[in-house]
């Protein structure tokens, strides 16, 4: 069972630290080096991958024009959050409604009980899982958190998306949260 959880918590550091390391992690990529980075990170990806990616993004920016108006943040949104979710091993329509549900997409969106950014993460977290440093209200590292945090509680509820979800809003034993991200996942992120 330790190992489990040392498993599992090595996983999560990965996750929201990257393979660079803590000391990279630090430090912001200087402007010129962001392109360089994003080009290796497609060169990885087959071409179907990217094809695959690029209709999602397609047919997702649609729905999203609702809740965000620029063009080209709401597909810079949706590229870190297709490779978040997959990343974590999670449908990215499901993390498109728990961002509608959470903040209506407002990345930074502060709850009454101190949720931070787009999947209203507690700052507990931070220390839990991240560095000082790590501002919540940047979406990247908002989605690397918050789909690592459902990940990490999907697993623990062996599969149950009803259970994971009433988990992540602290809920858990009610139905109420999840069926809202249910209905926002069917009604308007799930595509024919």
């Amino acid at each position: 069972m330790a190992r489990r959880w040392l498993s599992v918590a090595m996983t999560l550091s990965v996750l929201l630290l990257g393979h660079a390391g803590l000391a990279a992690a630090a430090q912001p990529l200087p402007p010129g080096l962001r392109p360089t980075l994003e080009a290796v990170n497609q060169h990885h990806q087959t071409a179907q991958q990217q094809w695959l990616a690029r209709q999602w993004r397609l047919r997702m920016d649609t729905a999203l024009a609702r809740f965000m108006d620029d063009a080209a943040e709401r597909q810079t949104l949706l590229t870190h959050l297709y490779q978040e979710a997959r990343l974590a091993g999670l449908p990215p329509e499901l993390i498109l409604a728990l961002i509608q549900v959470e903040s209506a997409f407002k990345a930074d969106a502060i709850s009454s009980a101190g949720a931070v950014g787009l999947m209203q993460i507690m700052p507990f977290w931070v220390s839990e899982l991240g560095l000082p440093i790590d501002d919540l209200t940047h979406p990247p590292r908002n989605l690397r958190y918050g789909c690592t945090i459902l990940a990490h509680y999907l697993a623990i509820e062996n599969g149950d998306f009803t259970r994971a979800l009433a988990r992540y809003n602290g809920s858990l034993g009610e139905t109420w949260y999840p069926e809202r991200v249910m209905r926002a996942w069917r009604d308007t992120w799930r595509q024919p």
